[in-house]
């Protein structure tokens, strides 16, 4: 406290003091204290009015009065606070400022009349001011205790929001579900009575409410399909989706805030509050609440609570998406594999029989070779038959030596045996013969044949119901038939039956002829017999060396000549082979360490290729004193081995035997009389029931090693999914890349360079695009890292070079300039300005319409080289630019040590110029601005988006500057109709 008069003892016989001696000590807040004080000095003569400020204290109501403070009076306050003696006196010595509490910033302000004396007062109402003055320290702490307290509360229920919105999205609840959850905790946060979601797709210019819950809307938008955001143009979202900025208010405050006409949509509420949904800078959705007739108006700290809660939303929305996809391509992966395995399962029905048709057939060539009699050569057909198709009515006839008889040698009629012989007539059997065709009908069939005169029946019992008669033929000579017959109506027969039946035929007829012809085969088997014996023995030699020879060839083909080592060949067979076991027990697991030896290219070539044999040969050795049976070693190619781990518990273990190999490859090597210490890179894969072949383990294995290897070698790393996606979306991206450079996908969007003064265009930034034909327009964060990576970032860029130039030399009105960063990889070539000025030849733009940017980081790679390359392309007209200045180490050296024509101050001291506690900021763009002019040095301001900012910076003298505010970066022609 100033006041340093001492503190009389205050008499107890003024009743009046006493009652307010009360009232202060039953005062809470300061606010109730400064009023005592007040009301304590304006009761005195003299004293025209007092008031208590509270200097840096919150705009609330526990602080300050209604009655606001003038900026005179806040003035003279601040300076009593400064002042030695803690009081101060206006200029016209009518009002009187005194230091009450210093250190939390509360000052006394008095008016007092021409008779009266502050100071007088002061010492005679001294101990009353001690006593208001500690009590205000008392009652500002209190305040201070209390609005913590509300901050921390405030805190933990918005810390119990986001913890409820991350257990929705990972709950099983379903979407609707969900969105209800978080309208629950919106609702908790703050008014949400009225609250809706909006999800946008930027790549599909299309968007949906996900949720919308209102009490007064009558036609509420559809929740589960997506509409076109051209269908809600110039409404409320449309303007937050589009411009990616929040809107608060009523109606006409909403519609300042826009940039265009404004449509309501559904009724007018009193106040309304959207936020976007923002990811790295795009919009992916918003969030919205808004009241109707209750009186409430959300102020900026329900808008910053929204938009931190809105991130979360959005998380928790695209963790849910996800998920919700995830389980959609699952069932849609079960149904497929269902179907597969239906086809599989009647696959396996079909090979089941094809397994039993084949045993059948090889039967019947068995039995048609086989050495036994006639009558049991029958039987055995009629048990093979039977097992493929109804064969219960069974026979066999053949036709006499004269064509007139019709003999049946096997005759099996409802289980029963019989023996017929009878003369050639019309039966169906005749019917089969004199066409020389399979025939195959029904009773129905039979009667028609009946009816035309083809066949007179001959029965034994009942008519059949169905009947399939197959001629036997001996070189095109009929000579018989056999036929099968049913008498039950749900037997059938069809193509398959006749096709079985005919190969029976074939073998029945061979064997009849085999019979006829076994005399004179008798004959000639002696005579051959004793050649077939001599030539089976030289078949057996010559088979047997064979044999030798093929599984020499086998080794030979499947192991390395080098080490002696398993070859890639016979590493995927047995890997295949221990994937199979995998599959059949699912508990069951392996490991692949895929080797590859470090700087082997620098042995080889420094010690020659038989030093680097004898170094992979005592590698390999070295490996295969670190496994066991039935684990493998096996070298790959040049200097990749692997090691084959086929049975693990988890993998814990194949990351202890890849630490051993470490070791021990580690130990010190000599070789042809170098000491060599050799190292490896191990990449890990395990391999479950989820691999189909060898080769996808082998893949994921080299996946592992190469994160090794970019890790710093002499190291492992072991597969998992992310590496397997980040490799793919990698090598999709650089095909993609590739492929855009052949088909001209990218083009330069210029931003205009405007002069401050006049608005006037000077130049135009060029920025790269890429037109990708699935995913639209994409800016360089989307692929220059990729681009960089992959080596083609140079190649991209010159594309830009080229593209810039030309079409701001066709089309570029008047003579404004243009600029493009130029990266360290550029300026590393000594004749890059020769291709700069090529480049500009071939485009006709003249030379000093072009600024080359470079940024501090090109400089610092090497400044000498830079600044010859600079000052080349200067004497000849091509300005060069320091871009991103202020942000470096040491921007003010390069200024007067460089050629610079611009310099461009960086955004994060302009983005500062519009906000509250700037000053530094402003001093540092006021200090740049004066450090150019001095040196004769052009300025460009990047990012402005404010008009606060754009003020600032004119009222600076700032030349030029660019930005959103002023322009988006666009295609030429764009700017060449406007």
């Amino acid at each position: 406290m100033s006041l340093s008069l001492p503190i009389p003892v205050i008499a107890s016989k003024e009743p009046k003091n006493t009652a307010w001696l009360g009232c202060l000590i039953e005062a809470e807040t300061p606010a109730e204290v400064g009023a005592l004080i007040e009301m304590l000095l304006q009761s005195q003569p003299h004293c025209l009015k007092a008031k208590v400020l509270m200097l840096g204290h919150p705009e609330d109501a526990r602080f300050i009065k209604t009655e606001p403070a003038e900026a005179e009076e806040i003035t003279l306050a601040q300076e009593a606070l400064r002042a030695a003696d803690g009081i101060q006196t206006s200029a016209d010595g009518k009002r009187y400022a005194i230091s009450l509490l210093q250190a939390q910033q509360v000052a006394l302000l008095l008016t007092m009349t021409m008779e009266g004396s502050a100071k007088a007062l002061l010492t005679k109402l001294n101990p009353y001011l001690q006593l208001g003055a500690r009590q205000l320290r008392h009652t500002i702490k209190l305040a201070e205790l209390y609005d913590s307290h509300s901050q921390l509360e405030h805190s933990e229920n918005l810390q119990r929001a986001l913890f409820s919105i991350s257990e929705l999205s990972s709950s099983d609840a379903d979407m609707s579900d969900m969105l209800k959850g978080i309208h629950r905790i919106v609702s908790g946060l703050m008014y949400a009575e009225n609250f809706f979601i909006v999800r946008y797709a930027a790549e599909r210019d299309c968007m949906r409410f996900l949720y919308y819950a209102d009490t007064q809307d009558q036609n509420k938008p559809e929740t589960n399909r997506d509409m076109r955001l051209e269908d809600r143009r110039h409404t409320l979202t449309w303007y937050l989706l589009t411009r990616g900025k929040p809107l608060m208010g009523s109606n006409d405050q909403l519609s300042q805030q826009v940039n265009g006409p404004l449509v309501i949509a559904g009724p007018d509420s009193d106040d309304w509050l959207g936020a976007p949904m923002l990811r790295n800078g795009q919009v992916h959705g918003a969030l919205v609440v808004q009241s109707y007739g209750t009186g409430i108006v959300y102020s900026r700290d329900d808008l910053a609570l929204l938009e931190f809660v809105g991130n979360h939303i959005l998380t928790a929305l695209e963790r849910k998406e996800s998920k919700d996809e995830l389980e959609r391509r699952v069932r849609q992966r079960t149904e497929e594999l269902a179907e597969v395995n239906r086809g599989l399962r009647q696959e396996v029905r079909e090979r089941h029989r094809a397994e039993r048709l084949q045993e059948a057939l090889f039967q019947m060539a068995q039995l048609a070779t086989a050495d036994i009699d006639e009558n049991t050569f029958y039987e055995r057909v009629h048990t093979v038959v039977a097992r493929l198709l109804d064969a219960k009515n069974f026979f066999i006839a053949l036709l006499s030596d004269d064509r007139t008889k019709l003999e049946f040698p096997y005759y099996m009629d409802a289980g029963v045996r019989h023996q017929l012989s009878r003369p050639v007539g019309r039966g169906l059997s005749e019917y089969v013969l004199r066409r020389g065709q399979p025939w195959s009908g029904t009773r129905d069939d039979i009667m028609a044949l009946t009816r035309a005169g083809e066949v007179v029946p001959h029965h034994i019992g009942e008519p059949s119901a169905y009947w399939l008669g197959v001629p036997l033929k001996v070189d095109e000579a009929v000579i018989g038939l056999v036929a099968v017959q049913s008498y039950e109506s749900q037997s059938a027969y069809g193509v398959p039956e006749q096709e079985l039946l005919g190969f029976v035929a074939l073998q029945i007829a061979n064997s009849i002829y085999r019979r006829r012809s076994a005399a004179a085969l008798h004959l000639a088997n002696l005579r051959l017999e004793h050649r077939v014996e001599e030539r089976t023995r030289e078949l057996r030699a010559e088979i047997a060396r064979r044999e030798q020879m093929q599984q020499q060839l086998h080794h030979q083909v499947m192991h390395d000549p080098l080490t002696g080592l398993p070859n890639r060949g016979y590493l995927r067979e047995r890997l295949d082979r221990v994937l199979n076991r995998i599959r059949s027990d699912s508990n069951r697991r392996c490991a692949l360490l895929y080797i590859d030896v470090d700087r082997f290219k620098v042995i080889n070539d420094s010690l020659g290729h038989l030093a680097g044999d004898e170094f992979l040969k005592a590698v390999a050795v070295r490996l295969l004193t670190h496994v066991r049976e039935p684990d493998m070693v096996a070298r790959l190619s040049g200097d990749e081995f692997a090691i084959l781990l086929e049975n693990i518990e988890n993998t814990d273990t194949a990351t202890l035997i890849a630490d051993r190999v470490l070791q021990a490859v580690a130990t010190p090597l000599r070789i042809s009389g170098k000491e060599l210490e050799p190292s490896v890179s191990v990449g890990i894969a395990c391999g479950d029931s989820s691999y189909l072949d060898a080769d996808e383990l082998i893949r994921d294995a080299d996946m592992a090693l190469y994160q090794a290897k970019q890790l710093g070698r002499k190291r492992f790393a072991v597969f998992d999914e992310a590496l397997a996606k980040g490799m793919v979306d990698v090598l999709a991206m650089e095909s993609e890349l590739r492929k855009a450079l052949r088909q001209n996908e990218f083009e330069p969007h210029f931003q205009p360079i405007y002069r401050l003064g006049d608005s006037k265009v000077m130049g135009y930034e060029a920025l790269i695009r890429w037109n990708h034909p699935q995913r639209g327009l994409l800016r360089p964060s989307d692929f220059v890292k990729i681009a960089e990576d992959s080596g083609l970032i140079e190649a991209i860029d010159w594309r830009l070079f080229e593209l810039s130039c030309r079409l701001l030399a066709q089309h570029g009105p008047g003579e404004p300039f243009i600029t493009f960063n130029v990266s360290a990889l550029h300026l590393r070539h000594a004749d890059f300005d020769v291709r700069i000025l090529k480049m500009l030849e071939r485009s006709g733009l003249a030379p000093s319409r072009l600024v080359t940017e470079v940024t501090e980081g090109a400089l610092l790679d090497n400044p000498e080289s830079v600044r010859n390359v600079l000052d080349r392309l200067r004497s000849v007209g091509v300005g060069a630019a320091l871009d991103d200045f202020g942000t470096g180490y040491s921007s003010l050296s390069y200024l007067h040590s460089l050629p610079l024509r611009m310099l461009k101050i960086d955004r994060a001291f302009v983005q500062e110029l519009d906000k509250s506690g700037s000053g530094n900021s402003s001093t540092v763009v006021a200090a740049i601005l004066a450090l150019a002019h001095a040196l004769n040095i052009q300025v460009i301001a990047e990012g402005i988006e404010t008009q606060a900012q754009l003020d600032a910076l004119v009222s600076m003298g700032c030349e030029m500057g660019q930005g959103y505010l002023l322009g988006s970066p666009a295609p030429m022609s764009h700017w060449v109709a406007s």
